[in-house]
């Protein structure tokens, strides 16, 4: 029996053997692409080639992507675990030509490779075909179905809908028909008794579809209508974990050796054997396949956060966490310690992650110890929330209090109602389906993209000559129409164009384009979508056919380069006082700012940072000439000493830059040498990540402000000191001074507290046998809680405080604080304040036997005393 690892392999060697080019797989994360936050497909990197804005290098190549499907439509993260067969991450083998090959090679190779090289019983295999679409003039794909039949009866060739057997990039763009192979992985004796025809594409665990092959032949345009492709594509994709199942003679992708070893040592951790039990298998599974998507987003350089693609890595591992958290009794951080099987399982195809293994498990364990902090947030709420329905006399908890613990603390509907459940209570699944479709509706308008059809007004590719231009002559190859927000704009393509689009962190430039009579057009920024440089104008120019001048705002460039030029300089600066660990995790270079963020273990010491700001000085002292090299080898540039980046996907020629010692693989535009940096200066260093530190930093004429800046704030605190010269010494003064001010100002609170408290307690005022204090003072609301907590320490009798406090004419409050025997019979001091708040234009809470409110009517105050005093029957 094959292993994962030789599968892979055999499925490389195939396809080299027939002519094709084998490339790694692209990172996980995509950078520079706004369409699309993760890899969701084989063919993601092969985008610009499919859409023609670059010519294919090699017409035939073969891989085996890492993959990501949580977003968007392709979106599997509710099914996984809970079935055999869907995961977020996976990977997927697949052979693509450009040009070359098309429906008769893809489907004879197929077969060749599943059925001759694997072994797989051709018996259990079925293909579809598209059964064509009268309304858009498409009619069945006989062709493909005419290669099956030298393979398959026509009977296992079965005609699909548009929906499964029609592929589409989106709703525009490159499209066509696609061939399914699916296969049959029962048991002789139920394959007897129901013919497989009949499970395709039903969702059966058992019959399912392990290859797709897609031919590309039409192009979408935005009334819907098709055109035939110039350049026929194929793009096959094969569910890696499928196959292997397939193969290893399993009937779920958890019992391959993809799995297998995460799953056992799962079992071996939790104490909980696989296969026991429904609920823990389900947990397992979901823990298995998450560690995976998280610990290679990781490497790729997306770290769990609070936006975009941050925030979907950031709810898998949630998911994750509260799966052990309810299920494997995993009450401790536990997922960071399956690295080092992953590694074992998968570290031989993927080098990144052992040498990545460090930051992944730091990462990993901070985002799991602060989640299961909020989890058990989250619980005291959802308790608090169970205990208020129930005294309300219910037994269904509002679909809007459910959403709160979703998007708030990240519990899952299901974990909302296993809980609930064990209190006899339900949830309003329907409140929490309106609430989640709110917010999906939130995110669709944000980000809402119309896009017209390209107008082409000559053929041609788009040629960057920003490295040695700041204006050139071009033409209009193609523009469109955006709708983006509310607002338009053109997306304009250039034959030729010294503006560089936005990519590796450098800001895209900005500038003009000026027609043949000298009229100038604003372009206000370049952006890169599927590797074409797209300029972004609000006005086209009157004639498109003209010949411009393209012409950058050379200014902001000279900014922006000094402030590129100089994160090189610091990265290497970073690595010679902190050390080589020191690595770059992603960077942002505006003409304004840089920002730069890298592996590092602990904060910076003023001491360091100095060290690192008295090393780039240096080195832009030194003013070192650039030295580039364009067009470089991957391994000559390595040789040179330049770091290639995990996450960043690399050609096989790159762009070298080079600094004095400072080498870097670096596409974006540079200062011609060191010394018209002028000055650097670090703002701040900061932490966003475990393992993940950030500088942000500015250079020339911001620096220059920027000291400016801080001798203005010092020359104004030396006139607030009457310009003594021992500006320190007299600080410090100050400062022992408050100190002393501060402690008489408690210690004649306390005796204010004292004598007050003392007063109260003498006096007996009794309503329905409960002793009441009313008190309606001058004072700081500190003050009051802490007279009310001394009060209570010492009663031993039913009482009940209720205080209102004005501390300014807008600032006043509200403190309820009752014995535990009034509680117990139904009386809720959060209640009465909240009831009572609105009195002193203001709201609070608190718990049953102690709350408060603030508000800023101050006038109200006494009238707010009296309803607490009313409502709770303590009035006169």
């Amino acid at each position: 029996m094959l292993t994962s690892k030789e599968i892979r392999e055999s499925f490389k060697s195939f396809f080299a053997s027939k002519g094709h080019k084998i490339v790694p797989s692209a990172p996980m994360v995509i950078k520079g692409d706004p369409t699309l936050m993760f890899t969701n497909a084989g063919m993601n990197q092969f985008k610009d080639i499919i859409l023609g804005n670059v010519e294919a290098k090699y017409t035939r190549v073969a891989d085996s992507q890492k993959c990501l499907r949580v977003s968007g439509k392709h979106n599997d993260l509710e099914e996984v675990g809970h079935d055999t067969y869907h995961h977020t991450m996976f990977e997927m083998l697949g052979n693509w030509s450009f040009g070359d090959y098309f429906k008769k090679e893809a489907i004879e190779w197929a077969w060749e490779y599943l059925v001759s090289v694997l072994g797989l019983d051709p018996d259990r295999l079925y293909a579809t075909v598209f059964e064509g679409s009268p309304s858009e003039g498409l009619s069945r794909d006989d062709e493909a179905a005419s290669f099956w039949a030298q393979f398959l009866p026509a009977e296992r060739i079965i005609n699909g809908n548009k929906h499964d057997n029609f592929w589409e990039m989106g709703d525009t763009g490159p499209c066509g028909p696609c061939s399914e192979i699916h296969i049959d992985l029962r048991p002789d004796e139920e394959r007897a008794r129901v013919n497989g025809l009949e499970l395709i594409n039903k969702n059966h665990p058992q019959v399912i579809e392990i290859w797709n092959l897609v031919f590309m032949q039409y192009n979408r345009r935005a009334d819907s209508s098709l055109d035939a492709l110039p350049h026929k594509v194929i793009d096959t994709g094969m569910g890696f974990e499928r196959l292997c199942m397939a193969i290893q003679g399993k009937t779920s992708n958890y019992d391959t050796d993809v799995f297998q070893p995460l799953i056992s040592t799962l079992a071996t951790m939790s104490g909980i054997r696989y296969g026991d039990d429904a609920s823990t298998d389900i947990a397992m599974r979901v823990v298995a396949d998450h560690i995976r998507t998280i610990a290679f987003a990781i490497t790729d350089g997306q770290l769990p956060s609070n936006a975009k693609a941050g925030y979907v890595i950031r709810r898998i591992l949630r998911r994750a966490v509260r799966y052990g958290y309810t299920f494997l009794h995993c009450r401790e951080a536990f997922m960071y310690r399956l690295l080092p099987t992953l590694i074992d399982t998968m570290g031989d195809a993927y080098p990144e992650l052992q040498a990545q293994r460090e930051l992944i498990a730091r990462v990993i364990k901070e985002e799991e110890e602060s989640f299961l902090r909020t989890l058990e947030t989250g619980i005291r709420l959802l308790d608090k929330k169970i205990a208020e329905n129930k005294a309300a006399g219910s037994t269904t908890l509002r679909g809007t209090d459910a959403f709160e613990l979703y998007d708030t603390f990240g519990f899952p509907l299901d974990l909302t109602a296993l809980i609930l459940a064990e209190n006899g209570m339900t949830v309003d699944e329907a409140g929490f389906g309106t609430e989640m479709q709110k917010q999906k509706e939130r995110a669709r308008n944000a980000a809402a993209m119309e896009a017209g059809d390209w107008v082409v007004i000559r053929e041609g590719e788009s040629k960057f000559s920003g490295y040695d231009f700041t204006e050139t002559e071009t033409e209009i190859l193609r523009y469109r129409l955006v709708k983006q927000k509310n607002k338009e704009y053109y997306q304009v393509v250039l034959s030729d164009t010294p503006f560089y689009a936005e990519m590796g962190g450098q800001v895209g430039d900005s500038g003009q384009l000026i027609d043949e009579s000298g009229v100038a057009y604003d372009i206000f920024d370049t952006k890169r979508e599927n590797n074409l440089p797209v300029h972004l104008m609000k006005k086209l120019p009157e004639s498109t056919t003209d010949t411009f001048v393209a012409r950058i705002h050379e200014e902001k460039r000279r900014q922006a380069e000094a402030n590129h030029t100089a994160t090189h300089l610091m990265h290497e600066a970073l690595r010679d006082v902190l050390g080589t660990h020191v690595e770059q995790k992603g960077s942002f270079v505006s003409p304004e700012v840089l920002r730069f963020d890298f592996s590092h273990f602990g904060k910076m010491s003023v001491e360091e940072i100095r060290k690192v700001e008295e090393l780039v000085a240096q080195r832009i002292r030194a003013d070192y000439r650039r030295e580039e090299f364009r067009d470089v080898p991957i391994a000559e540039a390595q040789a040179m000493g330049a770091m290639a980046l995990f996450g960043e996907k690399y050609g096989e020629e790159v762009r070298v830059m080079k600094y004095g010692s400072s080498v870097e693989l670096c596409g974006g535009t540079h200062i011609p040498s060191t010394g018209m940096i002028g000055t650097f200066r670090i703002v701040s260093e900061s932490s966003i990540a475990s393992g993940i530190r950030r500088i942000e930093a500015v250079t020339g004429a911001n620096a220059e402000r920027l000291t400016y800046e801080r001798e203005d704030i010092l020359l104004a605190i030396k006139e607030l000191f009457n310009n003594n010269p021992n500006l320190i010494k007299s600080i410090e003064k100050m400062l022992e001074e408050d100190i002393q001010l501060k402690k008489q100002v408690a210690d004649m609170k306390q005796e204010r507290i004292a004598r007050f408290k003392k007063t109260l307690l003498e006096q007996d005022i009794r309503r329905r046998g409960i002793r009441v204090f009313a008190i309606k003072e001058l004072m700081q609301t500190e003050m009051m809680k802490d007279l009310a907590f001394q009060i209570a320490g010492e009663m031993t009798e039913s009482f009940a405080i209720v205080a209102g406090t004005i501390e300014s004419e807008n600032k006043c409050a509200l403190t309820v604080m009752l014995s535990k025997d009034l509680v117990e019979s139904g009386m809720d001091a959060a209640k009465l304040v909240r009831n009572a708040a609105g009195l002193i234009q203001g709201g609070g809470g608190g718990q049953p036997h102690f709350a408060t409110a603030g508000g800023k009517k101050s006038e109200g105050i006494h009238a707010a005393v009296e309803q607490i005093l009313k409502e709770a029957d303590l009035a006169n």
